[in-house]
């Protein structure tokens, strides 16, 4: 290389550095806040945003321009007249509400919460002084720190070892926070920290949504609240919008940052959520600890209590009474415990859902272009909300009005935070059966590695009664009385003496309350376990202490 050519190259302007200010890391994601900018003014921060619901990135959008527009290399941003008073040309909306993406219980990795304005980062050409808009805005996301203490549903009578776990969250109006509830699942304290402070202040829990994995916290330390503005809602973005994430994930105490665009919108089972829900895919990259989103009232998602067929097939429609011009999905299946088990019955073809017509794939129309599931309109309404149905049985069109509820599984996908509950007697450990509990016993592969019989009736089964739960000798204590049924595990409990067992506390009040010389119990595949009662009884007090139970059942059930 030449003396002139070297001398030129080391004279070439660099870059605009805007992203080393920023703390970005290679990989992050949670909150996104970016500069905008009200009419007829040039530095009054506007936040317009929207946030992710259960590990699900909603994210707020810019404009076509800003979106597609990029510099080339090499050339600096274009300048702005001095004392301009034309405004920056605010971010497109369009309508639209909550999303996820699943995450598995635990791994506090995943969710967006929060965006403000069109994307942020170099390839926006934007200014100094938008960067600086931007840092107050940033104030508002908080970092969660949470201690944990699991129950221990190998041993329902006690907890595991407790365990601690940083997320994310951001402020909202009223003073609160929201995160993700597997952010704080299973809390024994609750820790908030604002960017650039070394204090941590203790939180209140106020309100655990499990459906759609989001948790609303506040402070009562008036000091919390100085100096940090709340962040509003804002609406659902399109395809390919920019969105810019925050948040603080695990290897370091600073804010980071991460740009990408909205890749997928459609409605998604949320892995630690019960229901199926609005979900949104971003690019941005997101790593453990980014996890925080929004939650919204304590009333609960519905749920319409049934299990439909696709009507594609034309044979199938015309088997069926439809018209040519009519569409709908099949009822296969009614949950017996939901108002509309009174109404509706299997066979039937639901054409419409609140007016809105539903195709033979079951889907219905979203935006341009778009379609998508019609349980998204399902998941648009609150417990107790009503619906009106339209369906068609025996070629004559039907109109139903039904109450929405909260659907009841026969393996719940979550305790609550509650204790797992039990009774013994005679070594027996009696429980029931949830998904927390699978994933404790069998892993995070429980879907594959839980016996046959508890995964048909955790996928299909409902439940007969809205009490009804699927009840197990969860394991034997060995003792002398128990000979021979030491080897008894995860075995449901279908009778005892001859009655039907409906739920726990049946059990338990059954056996408690037998005055039969023997006590009989009947498990799934024809396997029965016969005791002597005044024996079981008197060998129930024994084998408590020996191994150190303080008592026979879960304080649930003494009530």
């Amino acid at each position: 290389m030449g003396e002139t050519e070297a001398k030129r190259k080391r004279g070439r302007k660099p870059k605009t550095p805007i992203s080393e200010n920023l703390e970005i890391p290679p990989t992050s994601t949670s909150t996104a806040i970016v500069p905008a900018t009200t009419p007829g003014t040039t530095s009054t921060p506007v936040l317009d945003d929207v946030f992710s619901v259960s590990n699900v990135e909603i994210l707020d959008t810019g404009t076509p321009t800003d979106r597609h527009r990029r510099r080339r290399p090499g050339r600096p941003p274009k300048k702005l007249p001095k004392n301009s008073d034309k405004p920056e040309k605010p971010p497109a909306k369009a309508p639209g509400r909550r999303p996820s993406r699943p995450v598995e219980n635990g791994d506090f990795a995943l969710s967006t919460d929060l965006v403000v304005g069109p994307g942020l980062g170099a390839d926006h050409g934007i200014r100094w002084e938008s960067v600086e808009r931007v840092m107050p805005a940033m104030d508002s996301v908080v970092k969660v720190f949470c201690v944990h203490t699991e129950p221990n549903f190998s041993l329902p009578w006690q907890r595991k070892r407790q365990y601690s776990s940083s997320s994310s969250g951001f402020v909202i109006s009223g003073k609160r926070v929201l995160t993700n509830a597997h952010s704080v699942e299973h809390y024994t304290q609750v820790k908030l920290k604002k960017r650039g402070s070394d204090t941590k202040y203790l939180a209140t829990v106020l309100a655990i949504g499990t459906e759609c994995d989001i948790a609303m916290l506040t402070v009562d330390d008036d000091e919390f609240w100085q100096g940090v503005y709340p962040v509003e809602f804002g609406d659902l973005p399109t395809l390919q919008d920019a969105v810019t994430v925050v948040g603080y994930p695990i290897g370091g105490d600073t804010i980071s940052v991460t740009s990408g665009v909205v890749s997928r919108i459609e409605i998604l089972s949320y892995v630690y959520g019960s229901t199926e829900l609005l979900g949104l895919q971003i690019d941005a990259a997101i790593n453990s600890g980014n996890s925080g989103g929004p939650a919204f009232n304590d009333k609960g998602f519905p749920i319409l209590g049934i299990e439909w067929q696709k009507m594609e097939n034309p044979d199938l429609r015309k088997s069926m009474g439809m018209k040519p011009d009519q569409k709908g999905v099949r009822i296969k299946r009614i949950d017996p415990t939901t108002p509309e088990a009174q109404v509706l019955k299997p066979s039937d073809i639901i054409l419409s859902f609140d007016s809105v017509h539903i195709a033979n794939d079951g889907t219905v129309p979203f935006r341009h272009g778009e379609r998508i599931g019609f349980s998204y309109l399902i998941s648009q309404k609150y417990t107790g909300d009503n619906a009106a149905i339209r369906v068609l049985r025996n070629s004559e069109i039907l109109n139903f009005d039904i109450e929405l509820v909260t659907h009841k599984r026969l393996i719940p996908a979550h305790n609550r935070g509650r204790p797992p509950s039990y009774y013994i007697i005679a070594g027996f450990v009696f429980t029931t059966v949830s998904v927390p509990y699978l994933r404790s016993e069998y892993g995070k592969d429980y879907e594959y590695e839980a016996p046959v019989k508890l995964l048909d009736k955790l996928l299909h089964s409902l439940p007969e009664s809205p009490n009804e739960q699927l009840v197990v000798v969860s394991q034997v204590l060995v003792a002398d009385i128990n000979i021979g049924y030491e080897d008894i595990v995860n075995t449901q409990v279908l009778a005892f003496n001859g009655k039907p067992v409906k739920n726990l506390r049946n059990l338990a009040n059954m056996v408690e309350s037998c005055n039969d010389e023997f006590l009989r119990f009947d498990l799934e595949y024809q396997q029965i376990v016969v005791l002597r009662t005044k024996t079981a009884n008197d060998a129930t007090l024994d084998i408590l202490a020996t191994h150190c139970i303080p008592s026979a059942m879960s304080d649930d059930l003494k009530t």
